[in-house]
């Protein structure tokens, strides 16, 4: 059986989500995939890999404009293939105490990749976070790196573990999904 490919690609403005999905990456590295990881701007074409893990940065509520636009421009080839959502945005600890639904843009998102799953990371704003909404969130005591590693490379195994019993399973009609 060959070595599944699978593709981390993320939005990320100021570095956190990139640091979340590097995360991913490594994980999955670990469980016996070959993994690239990517900035989602950089993604032209997903059909050389097996599986794709899409995230984005949030911002009012929003899903970052790069990660969208690697959706949109690759759908069809995603909606083949087994996909699945990260947002990276909460800069509290509310992501480590309750699962967060995604937002409005990502459940779009999910419905239209038919995606597998989506979770919500805690997000990351220090000092060296450019601008002058992390300047004002640090002066005022409301930043933070929120990012859990050990959640994180959780739910990298588990997508490992799912693509792995789907290798396990008999081949179905709908093309192995």
């Amino acid at each position: 059986m060959k070595t599944k490919r699978i593709l981390v690609a993320y939005g990320s403005k100021h570095g956190a989500t990139a640091g979340i999905a590097e995360e991913i990456g490594k994980s999955l590295r670990e469980d016996g995939f070959d993994t690239a990881v990517v900035p989602a701007g950089d993604v032209q074409d997903v059909t050389d890999f097996d599986a794709v893990v899409l995230g984005s940065s949030l911002y009012a509520g929003h899903w970052n404009r790069d990660a969208l636009r690697c959706a949109h421009r690759n759908a069809e080839a995603l909606s083949e293939r087994p996909v699945w959502l990260f947002s990276s945005g909460p800069v509290d600890s509310s992501a480590e105490q309750h699962d967060i639904p995604p937002v409005p843009g990502a459940v779009k998102e999910m419905e239209r990749l038919h995606a597998r799953g989506h979770v919500t990371f805690g997000g990351s704003i220090t000092a060296a976070t450019p601008g002058w909404i992390a300047r004002t969130l640090v002066r005022h005591g409301k930043a933070g790196d929120f990012r859990n590693p050990e959640h994180i490379q959780h739910w990298a195994h588990e997508i490992g573990a799912e693509l792995r019993e789907q290798d396990a399973a008999p081949m179905e009609g709908n093309g192995g999904r």
